[in-house]
């Protein structure tokens, strides 16, 4: 026996040490693995660098705000007679000069000019003046496998050009990302080392790396998820397709068709048309709203994703095949050529405020905008509308399936500003019908050129009909009217109420005033505190400010308690929790949802905005610039509120903000205060806030 245990331990000593040894030996392959193929294309990485260039106001990962260009980046050669291609976001603040770096030179840098960019992959082609630069080895994209290794390089840390390039391993985690234009890596990615290649063990160009989000298409989408184990590359084979037209000198568009869908829902619903642009490919092609697409490229679609993924590598001049249903009939189209222009999508006006809570078939008019179109019509207080179309002949009645305000809207987010509309009216005198046309106009505040005023004193008189529990009226004879409850709901809590979010890891405060009803819709104003301002106390004081407004106005207040020292967008998860909660327990208007914050908060609050526009219909930002400014959509309106004080220095950034978000015909208002800097609102202030919040279900 004890022979034999002597046998076994010396055998286990043996296999424990020869595990040990494989284990290093893999780390030793690992580590040379790495370096080789570092050191391999080494020679084809060269550092940039910018200087000048106009002030670059960016929302950044930790919530802070870049002011100036980003310090030295990457680039990787592409052309030995001197042409280089990056990152777009290299470029963000426009600079005039440009100097790159190659490894082993000597002297003052190379020269650099801007060639071209390709707006639909954020990359930038620029070119210095030498014959003998090192052109590396690519990968072909079909060679590219989910599990391969994926080395990201970077040029930023070495002044000299000494060294090999920074490091950073990891393995290729996706294919045909960001709707098929990207490699997907756990590398870390971060603005040191976008502009650089990923590579694979043999020194191989997989991509070359850029910030990217499949919910934005600006050079700074996706700049938030830097270092967090999601990256981006796009695959260097399809940059050696366009390589030609960039050094042809001109900028590459991303082909549109120039539609919005119906729905919102990118993967649930059918991709039925919801409206078409004017001097679009879509347009010249026939489509109207209602088209259902059954096919593009010879490939069967089912909703809005799988379009986006086949149109998302396409660029302006491209042609493309598609099928479409139209009521019964096929149609299809063989060769369409996309368009490159910007499609700025414009939500209608018709200068409306309905009554709320209104459980009756059809939209009561409480309020008339002056010199709107409802205006110019004829349409007065107290009128009704009972049908709507643009063909007196075919007109839509409510069906009661939804509130009749929100039926309304829906069918106006299918329409553009120009649109002639008719409208059956139960008018308040005589109680007769009329029919009026209408030619609907731009929102307020969303054209850049014109100024934006909020309107100067709400109207009198209830908003709401205070039934927003009661039953809708049906006119709909496949649905049964739903039973009536005798019992009243539990009335939930009121006062100042600290929760936790469902998951049970962070906290939010809720101020509910106590007269609360739950009869009439609220507005939800969610704050994003500044940083180190939230503690009870804190969020009391902001609270008990905001107080007399909630009474009189009707609002319920959310502030999730972020615990570091800034928001982030990862963030934004529990806070979109704290928010649905909310409306899950009060009688929330999902109309006048809006979230609020100043400085890092406002960004935060655009950032929610842009980003959950199913739940948030504005941001209300103090002493915030706007970054990454996303489309707009039809069918998802949001208007922006934006404040600054004279005294502050990024001031006139903010001022700027409101003209960039107009430009993409957003409403939004921006209001200067005089002998302030940074602080928080005044009363006047908060009035005219309350005033923006007040109107955002205008029709």
């Amino acid at each position: 026996m004890w022979r034999r245990n002597c046998f076994l331990a010396v055998l286990s000593l043996a296999v424990l040490t020869s595990s040990i040894r494989a284990q290093e030996d893999l780390n030793d392959l690992h580590e040379k693995m790495t370096k080789d193929a570092s050191r391999k294309v080494a020679p084809s990485v060269v550092q940039i660098e910018t200087r000048g260039g106009a002030d670059m106001v960016v929302a950044g990962p930790k919530g802070q705000i870049f002011r100036k260009a980003l310090g030295p980046t990457t680039g990787v050669v592409v052309g030995a007679d001197g042409y280089i291609i990056t990152s777009a976001f290299n470029f963000l603040n426009n600079p005039p000069q440009i100097f790159v770096r190659v490894q082993g030179q000597q002297g003052d840098p190379l020269v650099a000019t801007r060639v071209a960019t390709d707006k639909s992959r954020m990359l930038t082609l620029i070119k210095v003046e030498s014959k003998s630069l090192t052109v590396p080895a690519f990968v072909p994209k079909k060679d590219i496998k989910e599990g391969q290794w994926a080395i990201a390089l970077g040029r930023a840390l070495d002044a000299k050009m000494e060294k090999t390039p920074s490091v950073s391993v990891g393995v290729i985690s996706a294919l045909n990302r960001i709707w098929g234009k990207a490699l997907q890596t756990d590398a870390k990615i971060s603005p040191v080392n976008y502009g650089g290649p990923i590579v694979d063990s043999a020194g191989r160009v997989q991509g070359i790396i850029i910030p990217a989000s499949p919910n934005g298409e600006d050079v700074t989408a996706g700049l938030e998820w830097y270092d967090s184990g999601i990256g981006f590359a796009i695959p260097m084979e399809d940059i050696l397709a366009v390589l030609p037209r960039l050094k042809q000198g001109k900028d590459l568009q991303k082909g549109l068709l120039g539609i919005a869908m119906k729905s919102p829902d990118k993967f649930s619903v059918l991709p039925e048309i919801g409206t078409v642009q004017k001097a679009s490919s879509a347009e010249k092609a026939g489509l109207k709203p209602g088209d259902v697409l059954i096919e593009i490229e010879g490939k069967a679609v089912v909703n809005m994703a799988q379009v986006q993924h086949i149109l998302g590598g396409k660029y302006e001049g491209d042609k493309i095949s598609l099928k479409y249903q139209r009521g019964k009939d096929t149609v299809e189209i063989k060769s369409l050529e996309l368009t490159g222009k910007d499609v700025v999508i414009a939500q209608p006006f018709l200068g409306i405020l309905p009554l709320r809570d209104d459980p009756r078939l059809g939209v009561e008019v409480r309020h008339v905008f002056d010199k709107s179109p409802a205006e110019t019509a004829g349409i007065k207080i107290g009128d009704r509308i009972m049908k709507f179309g643009v063909d007196e002949k075919n007109l839509t009645e409510f069906t009661g399936d939804k509130a009749g305000r929100g039926q309304f809207l829906d069918w106006l987010g299918t329409l553009t500003p120009g649109t002639a509309i008719k409208l059956a009216l139960k008018r308040k005198a005589g109680d007769k019908t009329d029919t009026v046309s209408v030619t609907l106009s731009d929102l307020p505040g969303s054209l850049p050129g014109i100024p934006a005023k909020i309107i100067d004193k709400l109207p009198e008189g209830d908003a709401s009909f205070k039934k927003a529990l009661a039953p809708l009226e049906l006119n709909n004879p496949n649905v049964k009217a739903p039973k009536v409850v005798a019992a009243e709901p539990p009335m939930p809590e009121t006062g100042l109420l600290e929760l936790n979010t469902p998951d049970g890891e962070h906290k939010y405060w809720l101020w509910v005033y106590p007269q609360y009803d739950p009869n009439i819709a609220h507005s939800l104003v969610v704050w994003m505190h500044p940083p180190g301002k939230n503690s009870k106390e804190d969020l009391d004081g902001w609270a008990d400010l905001w107080d007399e407004y909630c009474r009189k106005h009707q609002i319920i207040l959310c502030m999730p308690v972020e615990k570091q020292d800034g928001w982030l967008p990862t963030h934004a998860d529990f806070v979109v929790a704290a928010t649905r909660e909310t409306i899950k327990t009060y009688t929330i208007d999902k109309q006048r949802v809006v979230a609020h914050g100043m400085a890092v908060g406002g960004q935060m609050a655009m950032h929610l905005a842009f980003n959950h526009r199913d739940l948030f219909k504005g941001a209300a930002a103090i002493g915030s610039t706007a970054s990454g400014i996303k489309d707009n959509i039809g069918n998802q309106r949001l208007s922006f509120y934006l404040a600054g004080g004279d005294l502050d220095p990024l001031n006139k950034y903010v001022a700027e903000s409101r003209t960039r978000l107009a430009e993409k015909r957003y409403p939004a208002f921006y209001r200067e205060r005089e002998k302030r800097g940074r602080e928080y609102a005044q009363d006047v202030h908060i009035q005219e806030m309350v005033r923006w919040l007040e109107t955002l279900d205008q029709q």
